[in-house]
Parts: C-alpha cells; structure tokens; sequence
C-alpha cells in the first residue's frame, strides 16, 4: 500500500496546490492568477488614479453648494449662483471653473451651468477612501511564539484567515505569518515539532499601519510594498497589535461602496 502524504493549501489571491509525494519526493506546484490578476489590476489601477488626484478632486463646502443649485435650478447663470449664496461672482469665478474643468458642471455660452456629473463616481470613492482603516480591520489572529507550523496551519484555516500574526510573552508583535509562508514550510517532515520562528516575518521588516489612517494610505502601502495584508498597531507603540487589514478585506469594501455609487448614478 503506498505511503502517499498530500498537501492542499489555498491562497485568495494566489491560488496555490502543492501534491507532495513522501515516497517518490516528487513535487508538483501550480498557481492560478487569474483572479488575483484581474483584483491586483483593478485595485493597482484605482490606487493610481485616487493617489494622482486626490487633493484636485476634493470638493469644499461651498463648491458641494453650487452643485447643488445647478442640479435643481438648471441652466442657471453664475449671476443667479451669486445671488442665491450671497458671494461675490468674482469670488465665485475659480469654484465654478475647477468645477466646469473637472465635468462635474457644463458652461453653455447665453444658457449658463447645466449639471454633467460625468465624475460623480470617482468623487463618491474619494469620500469611501477617506473612511478610516478602523473602519474596516478585522480582529488579528494571533500564535504564540512557541508554537509549532503544525498548530499555526490548523488555526489559520480553522478561523479561515490570510495571515497569522506571532506573539511573545507579553502579547507584542513579534513576526507575521502568511498562507504562502506556511505553504512552503509545510514541505517539512517535522512541522509537528517545528516552531513557527523559521518560517515568519520578523520585526522591524513588517510593514504595518495604524486605525487612525484613511484607507487609502493603507492601499498605497499594500500596493507600494507588494503585500497581502497590513497588522494594525498603536501609533504610540508599534508592537501592541490592534486589528488586521488585508487586500480581501479591502477588495470587499470597495465593491460594496462601487455597488452603492452605482445605485445613486442610477437613482440620480
């Protein structure tokens, strides 16, 4: 009867198989990208385009107001715009050109503003990218520093989690654990007595976050560093972990909020 030992572990975004034959030591290893390269295109895409005009698309207060009176009063002149904010049109003259220049507005010569909103949903993911990372981290799932690769696997799919953070004594962060990490220190014979230090990330060479950054700091650092996910420390102590925040957690929240941008175009 033959002896075979099979290993099956599944990445989210890089969908991984390992088949490991004990006897033969042979070895067969395939990846499926295609929808980790449609998200990774997607997100990588967005990412660019928020970091490029964030700051030039972000509307005042009183520009959000002028929308407003072109959307009910439409065509309306910058003289009537003038009147009902009770500004001065001179001061008025750059808002309603930034907002004419974007296409949010159209300026007709002897007809006045008509409302485009041809960039309403990418103004919608500027404010769903303002929301903060507490907004969206997940609880950390956390191993002691003496446990073994054996009980770190069967605690990352028992709680279906991405990564795995290390602790020591005193609950610090001490090194992170992903699926692919785990996915090849499972190739071990011994992973019932390895410890999990062989195998994690260790400090200072983990790239974390706070809860107090917008999300989109947070994507910028999952994009700049090539990274699946982000713990969520204290700002005054970089070692207390306080959540998680990874690229399918991040994924969900934007098309749940690209949904909702969808359905007010629609309504509007």
């Amino acid at each position: 009867m033959s002896n075979n030992k099979y290993i099956f572990l599944f990445d989210n975004f890089d969908q991984c198989a390992i088949i490991y034959n004990k006897n033969d030591d042979y070895l067969i290893e395939f990846e499926v990208y295609v929808l980790h390269f449609f998200f990774h295109y997607f997100l990588i895409s967005l990412f660019l385009k928020l970091r490029k005009g964030y700051d030039s698309l972000k509307l005042s207060e009183r520009q959000k107001k002028i929308v407003e009176i072109v959307k009910i009063q439409q065509p309306v002149s910058g003289e009537r715009i003038s009147e009902l904010l009770d500004i001065s049109r001179a001061t008025l003259r750059s808002d309603l050109s930034f907002l004419t220049l974007v296409g949010i507005l159209k300026a007709t010569p002897k007809i006045g503003y008509t409302y485009s909103g041809s960039d309403l949903e990418t103004l919608f993911f500027f404010d769903t990218f303002q929301k903060d990372v507490a907004d969206i981290m997940t609880s950390p799932v956390l191993v002691t520093h003496d446990s073994y690769i054996q009980d770190a696997i069967i605690t990352l799919f028992m709680y279906d989690a991405d990564v795995l953070y290390v602790i020591d004594e005193d609950k610090l962060l001490l090194g992170i654990m992903s699926r692919k990490d785990l996915l090849r220190a499972s190739l071990n014979s011994n992973i019932d007595s390895t410890p999990v230090a062989v195998c994690m990330t260790r400090m200072p060479h983990i790239i974390t976050c706070n809860k107090d950054m917008n999300i989109l700091e947070a994507a910028v650092l999952l994009q700049d560093h090539s990274i699946d996910s982000l713990p969520v420390v204290e700002e005054k102590n970089d070692r207390k972990i306080v959540g998680s925040v990874t690229k399918s957690a991040l994924l969900d929240y934007i098309i749940q909020h690209a949904r909702s941008a969808e359905m007010k175009r629609e309504e509007g």
